[in-house]
């Protein structure tokens, strides 16, 4: 095994003509990423590193020779923000899936992991990740929970917490700050999560969704300086001009046409812009793909492909603090990606630390299966009943009453209605569905939470996941309570997943046993049972984009976010940061002597 002295070494023998190549890739069109030319060009490799980068046809001295005619050689994509969890794989299997698709590195989150286990959950991603071709960078958790006081997860980070996992080398920056109204009124916790941020030397991500002009500067002055939670086009300029990186995300699709017509008012296109994919789900993930996709979708909105280009490699190096990625140049780590147009992002080939480890979408052999630490079970729940699932209103048994409710599905907002009571439950009102929230992590014995839920149609059976942002605790969507109980019980079983119950059957259920989000299958088999989920649950809701998604069943309990949220604490309002009774007033009520 050389040493890094002696891979430049040999490196700086080769590139002078003292030494060959162990790799010469020749014939293709390098895409400079500093200057913008696509220009001819040869490269040589020594081990894992780019020796040279010279004049096409002019060194032949080389132990292999790769021969690329008609293409051209980009760097690998790097993914500057994502939550590997929201594929539902493990580490393993997901980068088998995005380094056929060219992305070679990776910032990952695992926020999510990291609510369930704690510090446990964010040791295992880590673990998991060692001895991967997948260059994979870990974010340390800020937010655990997301919003303290109006949700429990299962765990609470503060400075302690933070402070061991900024000392970990793996560990390369604060995850995204979510609790911008602790940052914006100074909490305790979130002044020592920045500190130690800070005081690291490392990254510092936020998560500024609907900052704005005074806010928006406060959060950048308490220390964050990138932001994924992008609006609009008029958010993006803003953010963009106050300082903060942008990592455009690939999840919100239905932004990008103006967000790119924006960006190409500007003067010239920042070094801080940047991609991430944020969530993909595995069905999509290996249908569509990950960062690939997101280049395409920029390009076919009119974003030049080496400005795309240029995003994906070079600033989101820059980005991460790695001068050895994102460029095709001696010195620098040869992860490259081998493309036959630059109308449509297609690899056809993908090399890792100068080796070739994909062709035509597929791995040329397949990463050994990564062994991994067996974790708990952590659905700390028991067998629920149909009773478990009515609404009822503070004892009143028969009557009527006026209350608070969601309305809407991504971006939520107060509503009022007049229900009827009988029998101690709320007559669901039509057009009305209900959404329920139980703590799932042992840490509060606190009953179920529900709420009328509106702008989700009736509900034709009920939908059921473990996997809910942030918290992750047990949501469940329906109208049926013999339903809703069907599919709870069923994650219950199988230590977590999502299913779907209708006309007193499972209809369709992936489970999700490794921390109630992520399954050994192999990515093959987990994509297509995710896909019949999908399917299949547009048996139960009426769904219309960009909002009322299948996708917003994983979002539909994120308190950090403005508007009326369901947690497993009660009903909360983004706002005002409180838990809010949902009864208004009620009259001519019955109330119960038991």
């Amino acid at each position: 095994m050389l040493t890094t002295d002696s891979l430049r070494r040999r490196a700086i023998a080769a590139a002078k003509g003292d030494a060959p190549f162990d790799l010469l890739l020749t014939d293709a069109s390098i895409v400079d990423m500093v200057t913008g030319e696509i220009r001819e060009a040869d490269v040589g490799i020594v081990g894992e590193m780019i020796a040279s980068v010279h004049p096409r046809g002019s060194r032949s001295d080389a132990s292999e020779t790769h021969s690329l005619p008609g293409t051209y050689l980009s760097p690998g994509f790097i993914d500057t923000h994502v939550h590997l969890e929201s594929s539902h794989l493990l580490p393993a299997r997901y980068a088998e899936i995005v380094l056929a698709q060219g992305t070679t590195a990776v910032f990952w989150d695992p926020h999510e992991l990291a609510n369930v286990l704690g510090v446990e959950g964010v040791r295992f991603a880590i673990d998991a990740s060692h001895n991967l071709p997948l260059q994979v960078m870990i974010a340390a958790p800020s937010s655990v929970p997301s919003t303290p006081g109006l949700e429990m997860s299962g765990a609470d980070f503060a400075g302690a917490e933070m402070e061991t996992m900024l000392n970990w080398p793996e560990v390369c920056g604060v995850a995204e700050v979510m609790d911008m109204h602790g940052v914006l009124n100074g909490s305790t916790r979130m002044q020592e999560i920045l500190s130690c941020g800070l005081q690291s030397g490392k990254l510092i991500e936020g998560h500024a969704r609907g900052l704005n002009g005074a806010g928006l500067q406060a959060y950048l002055a308490a220390g964050v300086t990138s932001d994924h939670e992008l609006t609009s086009a008029e958010d993006a300029l803003e953010k963009l001009r106050a300082g903060l990186t942008l990592e455009i995300r690939g999840s919100h699709p239905y932004l990008l046409p103006d967000i790119v017509a924006a960006l190409k008012t500007l003067p010239h296109l920042s070094s801080q812009i940047t991609l991430c994919t944020d969530d993909v789900p595995p069905d999509m993930l290996l249908e569509k793909g990950g960062i690939v996709a997101l280049l395409n979708l920029l390009i076919e909105h009119g974003l030049p492909a080496v400005d795309a280009l240029r995003f994906a490699t070079f600033n989101g190096a820059l980005r991460l603090k790695r001068d050895d990625l994102g460029l095709i140049a001696a010195g620098r780590r040869a992860d490259l990606v081998v493309l036959n147009s630059l109308d449509t992002i297609t690899p056809q080939q993908v090399y890792v630390a100068g080796k070739r480890i994909a062709r035509d979408g597929a791995m040329i052999e397949p990463l050994p299966a990564a062994s991994h630490p067996t974790l708990p079970d952590t659905m700390h729940l028991s067998a629920l009943s149909p009773d478990d699932f009515a609404l009822r209103i503070a004892d009143i048994t028969h009557g009527n009453a006026r209350l608070k409710h969601i309305r809407g599905a991504r971006f939520t907002e107060w509503g009022e209605v007049d229900v009827q009571i009988r029998e101690g439950r709320v007559v669901l009102p039509t057009g009305f569905s209900l959404i329920w929230v139980q703590h799932r992590h042992g840490r509060h014995e606190a009953r179920p939470q529900i709420a009328l839920l509106e702008g989700w149609g009736e509900l034709q059976g009920a939908i059921a996941t473990s996997y809910s942002h942030d918290s992750h605790n047990l949501v469940v969507l329906g109208r049926s309570p013999r339903e809703m109980a069907l599919a709870a019980n069923t994650l219950i079983a199988s230590g977590g997943g999502m299913a779907l119950a209708q006309h007193g059957e499972i209809i369709a259920h992936v489970a999700m046993p490794i921390a109630g989000m992520l399954s050994d299958l192999p990515a093959p088999e987990l994509a297509s049972a995710f896909r019949n989920l999908r399917e299949r649950s547009g048996d139960i809701a009426d769904w219309q984009p960009p909002y009322r998604v299948f996708k917003a069943i994983e979002g539909t309990c994120l308190a950090c976010n403005a508007g009326p949220h369901l947690t497993d604490l009660g009903l909360t309002d983004g706002a005002t940061r409180q838990i809010v009774d949902p009864l208004i007033h009620s009259s001519h009520q019955e109330r119960s002597t038991h």
